[in-house]
């Protein structure tokens, strides 16, 4: 059977391009298209060749932040990185507060909360 492989995620935010500047600034991803999106919105595809995070917005004032009690609401972001203390500097630097830093089987990892209260995970699994 062929392997299925994760393409992207769409999520919704206040300010698509703030957000998609923050991911491309953290991770060094890259804008691989933006333009106007569903009722009335705008969206960023921010990433790699391979994957993206779709960033999407119409505007509006609505609660923003995860969920880990409502089914079918997106808890985190993860995101694999090589060296994961560079990353941490640069997301503490960013002015984001980082937690839950922990060494785990097979790598380590973070998180912190990102504009919206979205929730990234950050994990290495370099030894």
């Amino acid at each position: 059977m062929p392997q299925a492989i994760l393409e992207h995620v769409n999520v919704t935010v206040s300010d698509p391009k703030a957000t998609a500047d923050m991911l491309c600034a953290l991770f060094d991803w890259r804008v691989r298209w933006h333009g106007d999106a569903k009722e009335g919105g705008t969206t960023y595809h921010v990433g790699s060749d391979n994957s993206y995070v779709a960033v999407f917005s119409k505007g509006g004032a609505a609660k923003a932040g995860n969920s880990y009690d409502t089914p079918g609401a997106m808890n985190h972001i993860g995101v694999v990185v090589d060296d994961i203390e560079a990353i941490d500097l640069r997301v503490r630097n960013a002015g984001f507060k980082t937690h839950s830093h922990a060494d785990y089987e097979p790598g380590k990892r973070f998180y912190f909360d990102a504009h919206d209260g979205i929730e990234i995970e950050v994990v290495s699994y370099q030894t």
